[in-house]
């Protein structure tokens, strides 16, 4: 086991780590969804959930590939925080991800709008992981996210790119576009519920 999988691992749901703004930032992120409820902007409301799940989902493979290799996960969270969920979520990384969704939702324009003549949503997926992954490296090297595997590093972003953001950014805007709230609704409540599911049978079998 790595030095820094060992340190994150150590204060892996620790409670007394707890701070008390955690409070106020769940109030913020439980505001930023109300307010597109009050809206009933259901575009911007279901994509900001996508995102999330999908970084859930995220999370938790990389939580099963710390427990599987015994070595480190593919990303760790490192530093201090109110409460350390899994080994490479913290809750101040959780609710980042719960708003980042909606902050990228509403910045899409109309789906015919073109980009240097390209269709919107494809350049705008990618330069919102390309704009991801350039805070992770930043992050990495501040030493609060620790990369460990030679295939997910700053001197080869790709994976990071395809794997860590792609999905999130297309899950998000894919949902965003459903022409009905009724689709929208079953395809993140089935990324949440696949989520839970993970959490709970891999939780129980003490692999996160």
């Amino acid at each position: 086991m790595t030095d820094d999988a060992r340190a994150a691992l150590e204060q892996l749901r620790d409670a007394s780590q707890f701070e008390w703004y955690v409070i106020p930032l769940l109030l913020l992120v439980l505001y930023a969804y109300a307010a597109e409820v009050e809206r009933r902007n259901w575009d911007v409301l279901f994509a900001g959930l996508a995102l999330w799940g999908m970084d859930w989902f995220n999370e938790i493979w990389n939580a099963l590939v710390f427990h599987f290799s015994g070595r480190a996960p593919v990303w760790g969270a490192q530093g201090d925080t109110a409460y350390q969920i899994l080994i490479g979520l913290n809750i101040e990384i959780c609710f980042m991800f719960a708003v980042m969704g909606i902050v990228a939702a509403k910045f899409l324009p109309p789906r015919g709008t073109r980009v240097l003549g390209l269709p919107n949503r494809p350049v705008l997926i990618a330069v919102n992981s390309a704009a991801a992954v350039g805070v992770e490296i930043v992050l990495n090297r501040a030493g609060v996210l620790t990369w460990e595997w030679d295939w997910w590093r700053a001197g080869f972003p790709f994976v990071l790119f395809l794997v860590g953001y792609v999905p999130f950014f297309l899950a998000c805007f894919v949902v965003h576009d459903m022409p009905r709230v009724r689709t929208k609704a079953v395809t993140v409540g089935t990324i949440l519920g696949i989520d839970a599911l993970a959490l709970a049978v891999f939780g129980t079998l003490g692999w996160l």
